[in-house]
């Protein structure tokens, strides 16, 4: 049975705690009333097995209907905190419902909805945090909580579309390099010791065949331990902030793909910036968060430089497409919005866009990817029966002879 410590007073008007044991949180509060005490705080009390066994991530979907249905009460006139005490009862995570009960609590000690959401930074992100402490300012929380729910949703649908785009690629490349394995470390063995029985002379390929053959399995655990060396390398160079620049800079110069990367980042900026810049917060914040959130070196260092100049009086279409890593579409839509008064719905349509176009590179990555890998797979594939079969012939026309 679950454990709740408590604080609360009790009838004579004097602090009271202690430990109640009850079936849920519910009954804890109502066994608490009956005992004249008022005020109750509860915690619920959770051992290191329970904890370890129940905790699961908060996923982003989850928080995308969390923000939707938190909107909605609230503008159906419920109180925040019967608000947040609802969907924690009602979620079937553990981690929501210990999250929700952590924001009740803060809530009834009186602190603001965005000051008990900065206690779980894992779970919502700082620009939702931002955009929720500028709509605590401005009364428009129902409102912002349905635009933070709209977000998520075209970022969760952003997200899909290009895990979906790298499905196919990455299982031809699995089954290439499961072909491969079984072929070099079961078939080729038992095909060179029926040729080294047979005592023929094999042909070229055969012999190139079967050379990398006994290459693989006697040279397997130097291979695997380069492999290792290389990925732990790579993860000591990646946490160091030269190494994370490289990364981020070959990433965006490599073909195709790079072109992908950046419509992706400038889409998400241009979004959050929007969702910011919408809400009311100061546009120095929103620029800092919305480059935060891109979490690419190269755009980070640029961004820097572009919320200097802004602060000097340079605007941001200027500064953005100095840095050369914004494409001319977007920069001329900032420009726009910038001269007309209309900034924040240019943001919306260049996010807009740029989604679209960044679909459109997907697809195209995929076109060019699959049949790539399609044509490699048949060649190595397509060298092993040729090797084989012209081994065959050789050895039974030696035989024949």
């Amino acid at each position: 049975m679950p454990k709740y410590t408590y604080v609360a007073i009790d009838s004579q008007g004097q602090p009271a705690s202690g430990l109640q044991r009850s079936a849920n949180r519910e009954a804890a509060e109502a066994a608490l009333l009956e005992r004249e005490l008022r005020g109750v705080q509860l915690t619920e009390r959770r051992n290191v097995l329970n904890v370890e066994l129940s905790a699961k991530r908060v996923k982003r979907e989850e928080v995308m209907h969390l923000s939707r249905q938190l909107g909605a009460f609230i503008r159906a006139g419920l109180p925040i905190i019967d608000a947040v005490h609802s969907l924690g009862v009602e979620a079937s995570n553990p981690s929501v419902r210990r999250m929700m009960s952590d924001v009740e609590e803060g809530l009834r000690r009186g602190d603001r909805l965005s000051d008990c959401l900065d206690n779980h930074p894992r779970i919502f992100p700082e620009f939702y945090r931002g955009i929720l402490r500028s709509a605590e300012l401005t009364g428009q929380l129902d409102v912002v909580l349905d635009q933070l729910a709209k977000y998520l949703e075209r970022d969760l649908e952003a997200r899909r579309k290009i895990k979906s785009a790298l499905v196919y690629p990455s299982m031809i490349v699995l089954m290439a390099v499961a072909t491969v394995a079984v072929l070099s470390g079961f078939v080729l063995p038992r095909f060179k010791v029926f040729f080294a029985n047979m005592n023929a002379t094999l042909p070229l390929p055969t012999r190139l065949l079967l050379a990398f053959t006994d290459f693989v399995s006697q040279w397997w655990w130097a291979l695997a331990g380069g492999l290792v060396a290389l990925l732990v390398s790579y993860l000591i160079a990646v946490r160091t902030p030269g190494g994370r620049y490289a990364r981020d800079y070959l990433l965006l110069k490599a073909p195709v793909v790079g072109t992908a990367i950046e419509y992706a980042l400038v889409e998400r900026f241009c979004r959050i910036l929007s969702s910011m810049a919408g809400a009311g917060v100061p546009l120095p914040e929103a620029l800092r968060v919305a480059t935060d959130s891109l979490r690419n070196v190269v755009f980070m260092r640029a961004l820097a430089h572009v919320a200097e100049a802004m602060i000097e009086g340079e605007g941001l279409a200027g500064p953005l497409a100095a840095t050369g890593l914004f494409p001319g579409t977007a920069a001329r839509m900032m420009r726009v919005g910038e001269e007309t008064g209309t900034f924040e719905a240019q943001l919306e349509v260049t996010a807009h866009y740029y989604e679209g176009e960044l679909d459109y590179k997907l697809k195209k990555l995929t076109a060019l990817f699959e049949p790539a890998v399609i044509v490699v797979m048949g060649l190595i594939v397509g060298f092993v029966a040729v090797a084989l079969v012209s081994a065959m012939y050789g050895v039974f026309d030696q035989v024949n002879q």
